[in-house]
């Protein structure tokens, strides 16, 4: 019961000049991105909703229904609506099954990352290299303490670094729209001993981004990736 109520903090009765489902799904959309709903998580039964925020359970319903063909919700029969994703790129990728093949999401982040990096290199600040060097601590850590969740989560912040060094918002806004899958995609191939060529390659990346060496960081950026890819298939 703790749970479901800490998953139903922040609503509020809607306003009444605007739509109701408008609102009322809004509200909702509001808490899966803000991680008070979190991916994975069951949410509150339309009555609990209804109740809550003073409308019909209608309205409720039809406010899920609107955030369920996006993508972001995922009803079950029998067993209640469940959080999918946080936004609708994502949302619309685990829907349409478009990232159950390794090899593809793979691809998409070396064209990501490769662009990111050679940005990176040309703009990093002091900042965004010390952000890079912690993730790599952190991920060193993560090994040696045989934590894979928090070895998968430093990679995960490694990679987003690298594009968040890049200095281009617009790349960053891309990269997060799909970063669950992207890092799915991390927890898929993560193994605990690390493959040396793969700490290698991250060493490597961050080698090229720190000299200021544009090409030799993109390069390095799909060498990581390669590297990963054999030894997610034992090449």
């Amino acid at each position: 019961m703790s749970d479901i109520y800490t998953l139903t903090m922040g609503l509020s009765g809607p306003v009444r000049q605007a739509p109701l489902v408008m609102q009322v799904s809004e509200q909702f959309r509001a808490l899966i991105e803000g991680g008070a709903w979190p991916v994975g998580a069951k949410i509150p039964g339309e009555n609990q909703l209804a109740g809550e925020l003073g409308v019909s359970r209608g309205t409720v319903r039809e406010a899920l229904r609107s955030l369920s063909l996006t993508g972001l919700l995922e009803p079950r029969v029998g067993d209640g609506t469940y959080v999918r994703a946080t936004n609708e790129i994502s949302g619309v990728l685990v829907r349409d099954e478009l990232s159950a093949t390794l090899t593809h999401v793979l691809d998409a982040r070396a064209g990501i990352e490769g662009a990111a990096a050679r940005l990176a290199a040309l703009h990093h600040t002091g900042q965004g290299l010390a952000a890079l060097e912690a993730a790599l601590v952190a991920r060193r850590s993560a090994h040696e303490a045989g934590d894979l969740d928090g070895y998968v989560a430093a990679d995960a912040s490694f990679h987003r670094g690298i594009v968040e060094a890049s200095g281009n918002p617009l790349l960053l806004r891309l990269y997060d729209a799909v970063a669950e899958v992207l890092t799915a995609s991390i927890h898929e191939t993560a193994t605990i001993p690390e493959d040396p060529r793969v700490r290698d390659a991250h060493h490597a990346l961050v080698a090229a981004i720190r000299d200021g060496n544009p090409e030799t960081a993109a390069q390095a950026s799909y060498a990581l990736i390669d590297s990963v890819k054999q030894s997610a298939t034992g090449d």
